[in-house]
């Protein structure tokens, strides 16, 4: 863990943002609360390196503000949504988005910990080859994290920079859903990984419904075929 990660909760419901701010902070994390999209928008400066968001709220959902962060502010902050128990379709709402995790309440303290720390971490388990990967007009810096189309930066989340820079490192390799959770370091199900590589598909297909570059191999999950490595 990060002593100095600065965090950013948001939730409607006092008793649980105040005590989550007191939980995280005495496990070394410096913590911003917010009571509503409203406010958080107000402590995005400095910019916090993760955000626990509850994704239902009155007045403006936390989907929507997770919709404006992603698409109004192409902001790839990590998102860990907070969804009641059984919104399953929320919670893949959510995800479609552009969170990077989520968890179901009511949850054990120790697992947010735990999940806050693998969005934080992440990224770090993973090594990058040296050269850019080519699809067509596109390419992919994994040591940058850059998606390019020409000269023009295409948007990626934390979750989509992470399963590129997986696909990257086995080029041609089929992996399947269950390895993409694990190495993500989120509580992916089969389901989710699917969401997860639509989204992605959107951004590096031209038809996404036919892809020339993630391909789904049956049996064995999702292999990325550039043109050149």
């Amino acid at each position: 863990m990060v002593a100095t990660s600065h965090l950013l909760v948001i939730d409607d419901d006092r008793r649980l943002r105040e005590l989550l701010q007191k939980y995280l902070e005495e496990n070394g994390y410096q913590v911003l609360i917010a009571a509503s999209a409203h406010e958080a928008r107000q402590k995005l400066i400095p910019t916090p390196q993760l955000i626990v968001l509850d994704l239902m709220m009155p007045e403006e959902s936390g989907l929507e503000f997770l919709q404006w962060l992603r698409n109004d502010m192409k902001n790839e902050i990590p998102v860990l949504m907070l969804t009641a128990m059984g919104e399953v379709d929320h919670r893949i709402e959510g995800l479609e988005a552009g969170a990077d995790d989520y968890l179901s309440k009511p949850f054990e303290p120790r697992e947010l910990l735990l999940r806050i720390r693998n969005l934080l971490q992440r990224n770090s388990k993973l090594t990058f080859p040296g050269s850019f990967i080519r699809m067509g007009e596109l390419t992919y810096d994994p040591a940058r994290a850059l998606l390019k189309y020409g000269e023009e930066s295409i948007h990626l989340t934390s979750l989509e920079v992470t399963l590129m820079n997986i696909f990257s490192q086995q080029p041609g390799v089929p992996i399947s859903r269950e390895k993409l959770a694990e190495l993500s370091g989120v509580s992916l199900s089969p389901r989710t990984v699917d969401v997860q590589i639509t989204r992605l598909r959107k951004k590096i297909e031209k038809d996404p419904k036919q892809p020339l570059y993630l391909h789904t191999v049956r049996h064995q999950g999702y292999v990325l075929r550039p043109d050149l490595i």
